[in-house]
């Protein structure tokens, strides 16, 4: 019976070597009672195979997260289902081929066989004895080894003749295109309470409750904890440590750098790549053609990606000297730099800084005493895990430790005292009652634990407590009502020919938006909005008390006679045409899985994971 393979033809060599390197780990031989995990038709999944998918699906996740994971861990992730799937679609194409009597001929697979570089020679060629000793260092004999090298190659030409000549229509590649790249021009006004035609009169009693009662969600509390806890930060030890003299001066003369600054320059740099362009750009700068700004942003650059901060006359080396000759902010160059010819703008002198011992000795000492506190929180944990694993609760811990108790109600919109700390709202919403204790290592260094004691259902705020959140909403929403009809009757002159001009209001116009661009002083949804309209329409967005006016202008497609905007499309063309060919070839095998059917072996699926590290 053919055996099942975990790769591709090209990959099957490579293959042989990571299984050999698998043995370390148990998963090259499972007994001669477990050898497959699967069979799919004529075809079987070898344990090798499945362990070695999965192997490849464990450093495909650490590669994408940073992480190393266990074999259990990553199964949280379905590691173990994704590696299975995708031998179980392979083997069901191999089934296909021998049934269709797809074969390969014998010069094929020696082809396939000597381009390998693992057979190779030190001279480069293919050598029989490297070849035949590799395979026997691996457990297999030629015979095996080139029957897979033919069922992969089979396996390729079915696929192969599935997906060829599959590409995208220009029509579906333009509307994806076009969708992405399409941009709009707008023009729009945003009306406030300012512009309110008359104030906003003050509610009655009777309005607010009716807005209470027709608005419960805005002042309902969300389900909350009454939380139990101990709490000990180095800010509260620290306050009765003293430092030594000695210490202080030591931390002192170790920075050294920060109390003694000599004269330093905001400065920002834009570096070109010879020194034509650079003296081009100065040039235009000094006749009024183009602000500083203005030139970087004509480089696709922003401020961020020129700054390069405070810098003293060392740090700035060759370019020191002209710099530090400005006695007020500009722009100087060509000066040297690093990285080629540069402008550089100062925009501002920094006064050399001498903080004296006595003068950095309050801020030293404070320092000083927190990071000794620090150090003894983190000596003090062993023995809060022991009272805690002995039972002890908050304040049996406030008795025996320097923690403090306390108790608070906490929910999700509950960030003062000890919730102002993240780790301690992440505990306090995964705990439940019950709940065994544990230490809560703080961002500060401090450390902390916690019960909850109860749990309170949401509930609906009397009126009398929330009055004034009441007032404030009400009359947040009766000014938006409002701004949306006024800015509909001036919505209404707009398309009675009245300009925007005309209308005495604060006109902002954008163009070339894209699907994700953010205009500052915009609601929300405005960009989605834009995207929906068409060209010439008005409408009216509301939103936190505020409302506005907006008409499209224009709908610009992309320019496909801009070489990057032609590149881009034909990146869309070939990554389309994959895409197409990736999904066909998945439902011909999927077609094949379901027609077939599949065996599975749950005692040697089982083994693999038990071997797996």
């Amino acid at each position: 019976m053919a055996k099942k393979k975990g790769t591709s033809a090209v990959t099957a060599v490579i293959l042989l070597l990571l299984i050999l390197g698998l043995a370390g780990f148990g998963v090259t031989n499972f007994g001669g009672s477990v050898r497959a995990v699967a069979t799919v038709g004529s075809a079987e999944i070898e344990t090798n195979d499945y362990a070695q998918a999965i192997q490849n699906q464990l450093q495909q996740l650490q590669r994408q997260t940073g992480q190393a994971f266990t074999f259990q861990q990553a199964r949280a992730f379905g590691v173990d289902r994704v590696a299975l799937a995708q031998l179980i679609s392979n083997a069901a194409l191999e089934d296909e081929a021998r049934s269709l009597g797809i074969s390969v001929a014998d010069e094929t697979v020696g082809r396939e066989i000597q381009q390998s570089p693992d057979f190779r020679n030190a001279s480069g060629s293919f050598d029989r004895q490297i070849y035949e000793m590799s395979l026997r260092n691996t457990g297999q004999n030629v015979d095996d080894f080139e029957s897979r090298i033919r069922s992969d190659i089979a396996e390729q030409l079915l696929q192969s003749s599935i997906t060829g000549g599959l590409s995208a229509s220009d029509t579906y590649v333009d509307t994806l295109f076009n969708y992405a790249r399409e941009t709009r021009d707008v023009t729009w006004v945003r009306l406030s309470a300012d512009n309110l035609d008359a104030p906003v009169a003050l509610p009655s009693e009777s309005q607010l409750t009716a807005y209470h009662a027709d608005n419960p969600d805005d002042f309902t509390r969300p389900e909350t904890k009454v939380i139990r806890y101990a709490l000990l930060t180095p800010e509260t030890l620290a306050g009765n440590l003293e430092v030594e003299e000695e210490q202080l001066r030591s931390l002192y003369e170790a920075r050294i750098n920060e109390y003694q600054q000599p004269e330093r320059r905001l400065v920002e740099r834009l570096v070109f790549s010879d020194e034509a362009q650079a003296t081009a750009a100065k040039a235009r700068i000094d006749a009024g053609a183009i602000s500083f700004d203005d030139l970087v942003r004509e480089r696709g650059l922003d401020l961020n990606d020129v700054d390069l901060g405070d810098l003293n006359e060392a740090e700035l080396g060759a370019a020191s000297e002209g710099i530090f000759a400005l006695s007020e902010p500009g722009v100087v160059g060509p000066l040297p730099s690093d990285l080629g010819p540069a402008l550089f703008r100062m925009n501002g002198i920094l006064a050399p800084q001498e903080t004296s011992f006595e003068e950095a000795r309050a801020d030293l000492s404070a320092e000083a005493a927190l990071d000794r506190a620090r150090r003894m929180i983190l000596d003090l944990n062993p023995q809060v895990e022991d009272l805690l694993a002995g039972g002890a609760d908050m304040s049996v811990l406030a008795e025996r430790t320097d923690m403090e108790a306390g108790q608070i109600e906490w929910n999700t919109e509950v960030f003062e005292g000890i919730a102002a700390y993240g780790a301690f709202r992440r505990a306090a919403a995964s705990t439940q009652p019950g709940d065994f204790p544990e230490i809560i290592q703080l961002d500060d260094g401090g450390i902390a634990s916690l019960t909850v004691e109860e749990v309170l259902e949401p509930s609906l705020r009397p009126f009398d407590l929330v009055r004034t959140d009441v007032e404030e909403a009400w009359r947040r929403a009766e000014t938006q009502k409002r701004l949306a009809a006024q800015a509909e009757r001036l919505a209404g002159e707009v398309r009675g020919g009245q300009s925007f001009a005309a209308l005495e209001l604060n006109t902002e116009t954008n163009t070339d938006l894209d699907r994700v661009a953010f205009v500052e002083g915009t609601p929300p949804a405005f960009t989605e909005t834009l995207f929906e309209m068409d060209e010439g329409e008005l409408r009216v967005l509301d939103a936190a008390g505020d409302a506005w006016l907006v008409r499209l202008d224009a709908v610009n497609p992309p320019n496909l006679n801009a070489p990057d905007v032609a590149a881009e499309r034909e990146r869309v063309v070939a990554g389309t045409a994959f895409e197409i060919a990736t999904s066909v070839a998945a439902a011909y095998s999927q077609a094949l899985v379901d027609k077939i059917g599949v065996e599975l072996n749950q005692t040697a699926l089982n083994a693999v994971h038990a071997h797996l590290p």
